[in-house]
């Protein structure tokens, strides 16, 4: 797949750079040039992403670094086993378990909620440090969900994090994902009450909650470019006044020729 030539590998994170070190250079660029495309396109075109990976694991399938971007590229293209079985293969390699939340949410692609809230209640979530164990929550709330326990989803995501007034990466988050909880349960003002305090919290708009608030209160957005085309739309043609004359004189003449 074509790479720009303004991408050099170097832009990489140093920890990735110094697991490719054990390629022979030539090659580790390669690599790095890769994963440099799959960070890039990871959020606007998936799929693009997912191309750069397979390039890239082809290359280094040994690389830690490599199995797991290629698991974030299959994840952000919905193609959740192969995400997980990249992922345990990153984890295998280095023993990490940061990407527990998200093989845990990988199950939820796959059908298996169960198999997700089993995995929250593991040993290794006491091991993630506390944006890991905010992640696991949302993991665990979105599974109580997919398996129709509301209720329970909303308890789940009742935590310290959720109260603190502190704001962290995180809080957008949770605060956004309790609000959603709280309106399908039918809890309209304490969700409008969340989706307003996930808003101070968005400060890079990762969610879209003010869109939700301001449906709450009846806001009603208009796309300002369809209405500028409404305006400049041509208007429908007159017809010519001296041809609207002659045909109105030429109908009565049309009855007489019948007579």
């Amino acid at each position: 797949m074509p790479i720009p030539e303004d991408v050099t590998g170097d832009e990489i994170d140093k920890d990735v750079r110094q697991e490719l070190q054990s390629l022979p250079k030539t090659l580790a660029d390669d690599v790095a040039r890769n994963l440099v495309m799959v960070a890039r396109l990871l959020d606007e075109d998936p799929e693009g992403a997912y191309g750069y990976s397979r390039v890239a694991l082809r290359l280094a399938s040994r690389v830690a670094a490599v199995r797991e971007a290629a698991g974030f590229a299959a994840y952000a293209s919905q193609k959740y086993s192969e995400a997980l079985a990249e992922f345990r293969a990153a984890k295998r390699m280095t023993g990490n378990i940061d990407l527990w939340p998200v093989m845990a949410d990988c199950e939820r692609g796959l059908g298996r909620p169960e198999k997700a809230l089993d995995m929250a209640g593991a040993p290794e979530v006491h091991k993630l440090d506390k944006a890991g164990q905010v992640e696991m929550r949302l993991v665990a709330a979105g599974a109580r969900r997919d398996m129709g326990q509301l209720d329970a989803a909303i308890v789940t995501l009742q935590s310290p994090e959720l109260a603190a007034n502190s704001v962290q990466p995180w809080t957008a988050r949770l605060r956004y994902a309790y609000a959603d909880a709280l309106l399908a349960a039918g809890r309209e003002s304490e969700a409008r009450e969340w989706f307003a305090k996930a808003v101070e919290a968005d400060r890079d708009g990762s969610t879209d909650a003010s869109d939700r608030l301001a449906e709450l209160d009846g806001v009603e957005f208009v796309d300002a470019m369809v209405e500028v085309e409404d305006d400049q739309a041509p208007a429908p043609p007159k017809a010519n006044e001296d041809e609207t004359e002659n045909e109105a004189e030429a109908e009565p003449e049309a009855e007489s020729d019948k007579d």
